[in-house]
């Protein structure tokens, strides 16, 4: 068990490329951290940082309060779960499990032992036997956990393991991984560029951006209460719609006011007085949007008209134009009777609207 400890850890390659720019994170002993974000962002890099396959440039990387920035990975107590498995494909599932094991000069009564154990854990006993070829995706990721299992490292290192399975099987191992977790008690790591895995599997989740840490807080927390415009658009599956214009303050009272419509802003909603005649961004959640006037004591409505719906059996999609022709989507009851090309009211629910400053990741003014 261990604490991974990252200050001020930045990654510079050749040309001075900066793939991690001053990470600071604190992933607690037995917590589940998943970090999170867009291809090329850093993730992997930071992975691979902590695993000893990428020297780190500067900044201190502790395993258990021990600073590992020159101790090779084999020196390291970890153990890496890799996107394409990694088996031996000329050894048996029990020869793959244990060959690390006899690496390091155990008695082979305790090789049989801590394979089993695992094998029973992860329901493959019957397949110990069988060679890679002869096993399914879903068979060979359980396989390259048993072998991470077997172990018993200070800490697991996951690089997206279920990005090679098919959607079905993606679900069934998440839940079952995350079951794994809660028994084995290991600190865990892992990576990946899909929000699901992040959301439902991390006691936190670090979310990157172009190399740096953007938030670090627990799943729901991020979700609702985004640092800035970037998070806020990345979470979320579909994703926020954000709409220009800015703000106005009258008689008292702020409102978001854009080519789309006027939207009142609520006093739980706290913005500064300076931000009065300012450009921002608002946002919000497809989930926060109704066609129901009764939905919400804190509604605010505009003209749209659909263009595109989509039945999806649980809610309905429905893609809007407002009249300066911004498209946003809405989350509605799949019993909501509406056609396309269709004009009506579309209500906000302005308890739960983000205001941003510009740009690309303009931080959340309304942050609570």
């Amino acid at each position: 068990m261990a604490q991974v400890l990252l200050e001020k850890v930045s990654k510079v390659y050749d040309g001075g490329v900066e793939a991690v720019k001053d990470a600071d994170l604190n992933i607690k002993d037995k917590e589940f951290m998943v970090i999170v974000g867009p291809s090329g962002c850093g993730k992997s890099t930071t992975l691979r940082m902590i695993a000893g396959l990428e020297d780190v440039t500067f900044g201190k990387l502790s395993i258990a309060d021990r600073v590992v920035n020159d101790i090779p990975p084999k020196d390291r107590d970890i153990a890496m779960v890799f996107q394409n498995y990694a088996l031996y494909p000329h050894m048996t599932v029990f020869q793959n499990m244990a060959f690390g094991l006899k690496l390091r000069k155990y008695p082979k009564d305790e090789i049989q032992k801590r394979v089993d154990q695992a094998a029973d854990m992860l329901g493959i006993k019957e397949l110990l036997k069988r060679k890679p070829k002869a096993l399914s995706g879903g068979q060979r990721q359980r396989v390259a956990l048993g072998r991470a299992i077997v172990r018993n490292p200070k800490a697991f290192l996951f690089d997206e393991p279920l990005s090679n399975l098919d959607a079905k099987l993606r679900v069934t191992t998440r839940a079952e991984l995350k079951a794994l977790h809660q028994r084995l008690q290991t600190t865990s790591i892992y990576v990946t560029h899909d929000q699901a895995e992040a959301m439902t599997l991390g006691d936190r989740i670090c979310v990157m951006y172009n190399g740096e840490i953007q938030q670090v807080d627990a799943p729901m927390k991020v979700y609702d209460n985004p640092v800035n415009r970037f998070v806020a658009g990345f979470l979320g599956t579909p994703p926020m719609n954000f709409f220009d214009g800015k703000i106005e303050f009258k008689d008292g009272r702020f409102s978001f006011v854009s080519p789309s419509g006027s939207i009142e802003i609520p006093d739980a909603v706290k913005i500064g007085k300076e931000y009065d005649g300012k450009s921002v961004t608002l946002g919000i959640r497809p989930e926060h949007i109704y066609c129901d006037p009764d939905k919400s004591s804190h509604l605010s409505p505009i003209k749209a008209a659909a263009k595109v719906i989509e039945p999806l059996g649980d809610r309905k999609d429905v893609y809007f134009d407002t009249t300066a022709s911004v498209r946003f989507i809405a989350n509605l009851d799949p019993h909501t009777k509406i056609a396309v090309d269709e004009i009506i009211d579309v209500y906000f629910d302005t308890s739960r609207i983000h205001l941003f400053e510009p740009g690309e990741t303009g931080k959340n003014i309304c942050r609570c």
